[in-house]
């Protein structure tokens, strides 16, 4: 068998495998939706009840509004349940190429995708929202114009929120995680800094209400999340810088042994 051929099988058998790892992914996706359409309601009864949703009389402008309302919060649901789920099946597709303390050290940062998938969607709700909605509101009853809101106007501003800061709080984790995979590192985040910042203001501004301290108020904590990215990302690089010397220390030893016998 040719070299060539040897090539395509390989080629050939990693693309099955990375077919197989999705396709385990949309399943996983699928089964979470089924179970957000289960905790929908008792999920929608809360934030109905919390202000400002509490001081709205909702309405109805469409027949698949209530179809609409369990599809939004099953989706946030299946997203939650099936990020950690994808970074294992990412983990699990590189791994054979990793050694096995680089194994070990990227696979425990899997079950805090969930965590950090909360404290974005905390985040997103009880900060980002409040104020957004203050500065919406304001604009309103300055020009004299009666709130009548329907349900999926509301939600569907509240969903565009809390959505993208909970991916964005994903990445001090998922740069942890590249950088245990050896796909980036510190001295290529810091070249990335001033792209990283500028996409990074660019986002705090399209979902925080258009005003001055709100844009600082949310593209700051971005920025933190960044520089601590980079900061954990440092962490996990030297830590590779030391076991990889080590690991050439040991097979230098291990060398001078065999060709002293």
């Amino acid at each position: 068998m040719s070299e060539w051929d040897k090539e395509q099988m390989t080629f050939i058998e990693h693309f099955t495998e990375l077919r197989k790892r999705i396709i385990y992914i949309i399943l996983v996706l699928v089964v979470g939706l089924v179970g957000g359409f289960i905790v929908a309601d008792p999920i929608y009864q809360y934030i109905i009840k919390q202000p400002p949703a509490n001081g709205f009389t909702f309405h109805s402008f469409s027949l698949w509004d209530g179809v609409g309302i369990y599809m939004k919060f099953s989706l946030i649901v299946a997203i939650a349940i099936a990020l950690p789920f994808t970074m294992y099946q990412l983990w699990a597709f590189v791994s054979p190429g990793l050694r096995p303390v680089e194994r070990r050290a990227t696979l425990k940062y899997i079950p805090f995708v969930f965590l950090l998938f909360l404290v974005g969607l905390a985040f997103g709700y009880f900060v980002v929202l409040p104020m957004a909605y203050q500065f919406t509101t304001s604009i309103n009853q300055y020009l004299h114009l009666e709130e009548t809101y329907g349900i999926t106007q509301y939600l569907t501003f509240m969903f565009n929120i809390l959505l993208p800061m909970s991916i964005l709080f994903e990445l001090p984790l998922v740069i942890m995680f590249l950088t245990g995979i050896r796909i980036l590192n510190p001295l290529r985040l810091r070249k990335m800094r001033r792209i990283a910042y500028f996409a990074l203001v660019v986002i705090g501004v399209t979902l925080s209400p258009p005003d001055v301290m709100s844009d600082i108020l949310v593209t700051i904590p971005l920025l933190v999340l960044y520089e601590f990215s980079v900061l954990m990302s440092s962490i996990v690089y030297r830590k590779q810088l030391r076991q990889q010397q080590e690991w050439e220390e040991q097979f230098d030893a291990e060398g001078k042994e065999t060709s002293s016998a």
